[in-house]
């Protein structure tokens, strides 16, 4: 019988084994690994063997005006995007929960974004934002209205990746909630239609209350996705021109594929595994207080 109870104690030890052990290779590894890397000073150029500097190498990158201007850029850029999208997704979804013609096309042409690669995407926003043969300033002038320089100008290039990032993600945001309205139970609705309630007032006090849940775990998936936007912003600016597109995922790439400064590129990922991980904290909080 003692046997028997061994057995099978070793046995749920030994099932999860192998998932616990491709978690910890894959995934606490690299950030204990890179906890210790932004402690140190390691630089591939310097010749010097790596050494441990301890918080040294954080103060210098944190004191750094390029470091905290790469901080609001990447609040800034997640943000409007993650708003944005959260706002069309909502909506979309809301329209494509009803009956009407073609819905089925809808639903097709909203999955293209998604199936595009983000580097193929961003190459092809950068001929559409073109300067001189590309297709939004075409559009501008044919409406009479002033060229822009879009992703040339500082001004303007922050708010364009902001419009590419939307239009690819957005389908991700309308197809969960859609899915969520979906699985809505019908009585609350018909009570409130038998209570004569209007469309407006149903979709305000029952239909987004109950399927809020929903909305806050997308905006969830898609915060994380956004401020570790990469691929897109490298694709079409490289984190130019100058700097002004410069987010914390390009800096720590530059810092490590281009300057060769591993203790302070770590540092600055380090910086961006916090932020992301204390706005995911904060949201999962607000999903939490939706539900009770």
């Amino acid at each position: 019988m003692t046997h028997s109870v061994l057995t099978e104690r070793n046995l749920k030890l030994l099932f999860p084994l192998p998932a616990i052990v491709f978690v910890a290779v894959l995934m606490i590894f690299p950030v204990l690994y890179t906890l210790f890397l932004s402690l140190t000073n390691w630089n591939l150029t310097s010749g010097m063997p790596l050494s441990f500097v301890g918080f040294k190498s954080y103060l210098r990158v944190f004191n750094e005006p390029r470091f905290l201007a790469a901080v609001f850029r990447t609040f800034v850029f997640t943000f409007f995007a993650v708003a944005i999208e959260g706002f069309l997704g909502v909506t979309i979804a809301l329209i494509l929960n009803r009956t009407f013609v073609g819905k089925g096309v809808a639903k097709l042409l909203l999955l293209l974004p998604l199936v595009a690669t983000p580097v193929a995407v961003g190459i092809v926003f950068n001929l559409f934002y073109d300067p001189t043969i590309g297709l939004a300033n075409f559009l501008l002038k044919t409406l009479g209205l002033p060229q822009a320089a879009w992703i040339t100008s500082p001004g303007t290039v922050i708010p364009s990746l902001i419009i590419v990032d939307v239009w690819q993600w957005t389908p991700m945001i309308t197809l969960i909630v859609l899915a969520g309205l979906a699985g809505l139970s019908s009585e609350p609705l018909e009570a409130a239609r038998v209570d004569g309630a209007s469309e407006w007032q149903i979709l305000r006090h029952v239909t987004l209350p109950m399927v809020m849940p929903v909305i806050l775990t997308a905006v969830i998936l898609r915060l994380i996705d956004a401020l570790k936007t990469f691929d897109i912003i490298f694709a079409m600016t490289g984190g130019g021109p100058g700097y002004a597109s410069e987010t914390l995922n390009i800096m720590g790439f530059k810092y490590s594929f281009e300057y060769f400064r591993m203790g302070q590129s770590a540092v600055i990922l380090v910086a961006l595994f916090l932020l992301v991980f204390g706005c995911s904290l904060a949201i999962m909080k607000l999903r939490a207080a939706s539900e009770h």
